[in-house]
């Protein structure tokens, strides 16, 4: 009898909690989390709930929405940069409640940023193989002439490698620079570099942050097959007018911000430029009536970003973002022979946020965008012109919906139209007796729709799943794609989680270079019946741990990408006035494989990264259309296959007023193909002796490690008003002469004039080179 009654007093116990918990209401808690210094949205914020292990991430507005049982609970609200905020909350209701987070380095006195929240969220989302960075990181690296440059700090980053000494280009886990996808407030931007890819065209005073995707796709982002770099712009103060800047060695920078009409719209406005043609054309002028006078050519850059929003009401918000940039290079010399080259990006995105419910939104934008550079030359009576562009109408639409606390759907579709001009040339006289020109003009039309669902199973297991259909069409040649995505998160305790990803991707328009050329003839070319869509499959697995009572974070990742239809042109390619340049091209395929290890500390006076990565990168163009293909179509190994890869960064916060920097890279050396041998040839009369190369296989000699260090400091200066400081940065701190390129001296007999020897010469591209700049914010 006790027996039964104790089972019975327990299942009542049991029917009344049960009928407890489902007696208690759910309610939705959503709102906007913001910058405390210029109320801009923070994209990627965190606002989470650490006793239930649960929370989400704003989107790319800032807004969240958090369902959660009625009663009190404690939130935690974080961003990479600024100082995390806890917020004690009694939930009886659904609400809006906004967060305001202050930037840690503006916090006087505040020397240690506590809160472990961004680390605990790279630990508890399905998301692998993403890197966030937010622009006041970079802003405290020290950069090449002080120039702080985005695309610079993401090569810092395991699985990033950089083409070489002074370019900017990204090379992501085996994939060459043009399979990375560039997008500025959801407008792609196809050439992210100034100055022949010393820098990028992201001015870091316009950019609120940057999210780089390297596998594991999300299933709205499509068309390209190694990367996504997804860069957010700044909004502006609707509060004040502000005005900041800095003067650097080599440019100068301005932006103003302020309200449209107070706490509903905002704007930003922002500009760059360099003065290197300053400098050169005076030089020029000084040396101009000296014996065998060169002049230095001209060179300059200049770029200008605005935003503006508004707010139509408590549910509606219109964006209208701007970018334009163009690089000038000329070049006049006193016989007569001019050259100019420029070349640049166009961008403009109307974008339109509504909330239909705290559980549903809605994005939707329309960009264009532009990329053209043109090559002109004249010599006498004689004039020569040759140019390339491409342009895109696009319009994209993004409804996010969270049904409950366990799912989160997304949904959206998008649609672009492509004018490829992948040739214009011609050829003038002054007299008017040669007159002559071509050019090659495509259409292509890109559409795709996509579904997702973030799906938290239980508290250890939360999977990311979704599908992409694309579709292509250039005249009467289509194509159709399904690409399906997933990514799940296992936590086997609270501080150690397992991940793995899959990810498929095409890409159906192609950038091809003509390695020949000393400038850079890049053309962007749609998928046609001859040339297929690029394809690419990328499967990832990966183990994190937070260490150090949640002070640090560290990740293993290990990856397999297997890519087909890769394109390149054939040697000797005819890119101008040519008609049939699908012939042009040859097709391969490629793998890329490794292993990489990040260690990442965010909070303390001393925070930074540790980044290793072993990985190895394949190509293969067998013969095709005759040919030899490449390299007769054996496995070589591209320029940018780096076996090891690694990166410290360091950053001290000395005092309230001194922030002391330092990086070191070290990379294995870039294949590059040199001669084994030489055979001498003669005429029969045994003059003209000449030394003919004897080539190996493509790539089978190694260049000399890359290693440098940098140094920085900010000093913090105390002016009447604002804000302003003084930064200072010393690139390759030890000097060391990393190899740019390697060509052959060769000596010969001074009585006969035949070669004799011969000696391998490298040529380094920057020296030790400290550099200054003043920054101020008013």
């Amino acid at each position: 009898m006790r027996l039964y009654l104790s089972v019975l007093q327990f299942s009542v116990f049991f029917l009344l909690s049960a009928l407890s918990v489902q007696a208690q209401q759910r309610f939705t808690l959503s709102g906007y989390v913001r910058s405390s210094a210029d109320r801009s949205g923070l994209p990627g914020a965190s606002v989470a709930v650490p006793a239930l292990g649960t929370g989400v991430t704003a989107d790319s507005t800032g807004y969240y929405s958090l369902t959660l049982l009625e009663g009190r609970h404690q939130l935690a609200i974080s961003f990479i940069g600024y100082v995390t905020q806890t917020r004690e909350l009694n939930l009886t209701k659904s609400q809006r409640q906004s967060f305001s987070l202050a930037e840690a380095s503006n916090q006087l006195g505040e020397v240690v940023i506590e809160g472990t929240g961004t680390l605990e969220q790279k630990l508890q989302t399905t998301q692998m193989s993403v890197e966030h960075l937010s622009a006041r990181d970079a802003k405290l690296l020290p950069a090449l002439f002080g120039e702080v440059d985005l695309l610079k700090t993401l090569q810092l980053k395991p699985g990033v490698q950089n083409g070489g000494e002074g370019t900017s280009g990204l090379f992501v886990r085996g994939g060459s620079a043009d399979q990375n996808l560039f997008l500025l407030d959801d407008a792609v931007v196809y050439n992210p570099s100034h100055l022949f890819g010393l820098f990028s065209v992201f001015n870091a005073d316009a950019i609120q942050s940057v999210d780089l995707y390297k596998g594991g796709f999300p299933a709205q982002y499509g068309g390209r097959l190694s990367s996504v770099v997804d860069v957010k712009t700044r909004e502006g103060n609707p509060q004040k007018l502000g005005i900041s800047g800095g003067l650097g060695l080599i440019s100068s920078r301005l932006t103003v911000e302020g309200p449209i009409v107070k706490d509903k719209g905002s704007f930003t406005l922002s500009g760059r430029r360099t003065y290197f043609d300053v400098f050169t054309r005076q030089i020029n002028k000084m040396n101009e009536d000296t014996e065998d006078y060169s002049p230095i050519p001209d060179y300059y850059f200049y770029d200008f970003n605005a935003k503006a929003n508004y707010k139509i009401g408590q549910k509606d918000q219109l964006f209208l973002t701007g970018y334009y940039g163009r690089d000038v290079f000329g070049f006049n010399s006193t016989g007569g022979f001019n050259f100019d080259f420029v070349w640049g990006n166009t961008v403009g995105v109307l974008r339109w946020n509504h909330v239909f419910s705290p559980k549903l939104f809605l994005n939707t934008s329309f960009s264009a965008t532009r990329y053209q550079y043109q090559i002109a030359n004249k010599l006498d009576q004689f004039g020569f012109s040759l140019s390339s562009e491409i342009q895109d109408y696009a319009l994209r639409s993004d409804l996010d919906y969270q049904p409950n606390e366990k799912h989160t759907l997304r949904l959206g579709v998008s649609a672009t139209n492509h004018r490829f001009n992948v040739g214009r040339l011609s050829a003038n006289s002054t007299d008017g007796s040669l007159n002559i020109g071509s050019e090659t003009i495509y259409g292509g039309q890109e559409a795709s729709v996509y579904a997702s669902d973030n799906f938290k199973a239980s508290e250890e297991l939360q999977l990311d799943y979704g599908l992409r259909l694309t579709g292509f069409q250039s005249g009467s040649d289509r194509f159709a794609a399904l690409e399906p995505r997933g990514s799940v998160r296992y936590s086997l305790t609270p501080k150690t989680s397992l991940k793995a990803s899959y990810a498929m991707m095409y890409q159906y328009v192609h950038l091809v270079s003509n390695s020949g050329a000393s400038l850079p003839t890049d053309i962007w070319y749609p998928s046609r019946l001859n040339v297929k869509p690029q394809r690419s499959q990328q499967v990832a697995t990966g183990v994190s741990f937070l260490l150090g009572q949640g002070k640090y974070l560290l990740t293993n990742e290990v990856y397999y990408k297997w890519a087909q239809n890769q394109v390149d042109f054939r040697d000797g390619a005819q890119l101008f006035g040519n008609s049939d340049l699908d012939a042009e091209f040859l097709f391969g395929k490629g793998w890329s494989y490794g292993n990489e290890l990040y260690l990442e500390k965010k909070t303390g006076r001393t925070t930074g990264w540790v980044g290793y990565s072993l990985a190895w990168t394949k190509r293969q163009f067998p013969a095709q259309r005759g040919g030899s293909g490449v390299n007769n179509g054996k496995v070589f190994y591209p320029t940018y296959d780096r076996r090891h890869n690694l990166t410290v960064v360091g950053l001290h916060q000395l005092n309230e007023r001194i922030n002391l920097t330092a990086s070191f890279v070290f990379t294995s050396g870039a294949p590059t193909t040199l001669p084994q041998g030489r055979f001498f040839m003669q005429d029969i009369f045994g003059d003209d002796v000449e030394a003919v190369p004897i080539y190996p296989d493509r790539n089978t000699y190694r260049m000399a490690p890359y290693h440098r260090m940098d140094l920085g400091m900010v000093y913090k200066l105390r002016p009447k008003r604002g804000e302003s400081d003084l930064t200072f940065s010393v690139y390759n701190a030890y000097n060391r002469r990393n190899p740019y390129f390697i060509y052959f001296d060769q000596e010969r007999d001074e009585t006969t004039g035949a070669p004799q020897s011969f000696r391998a010469r490298q040529v380094s591209l920057f020296p030790v080179i400290p550099s200054v700049t003043y920054n101020f914010k008013f």
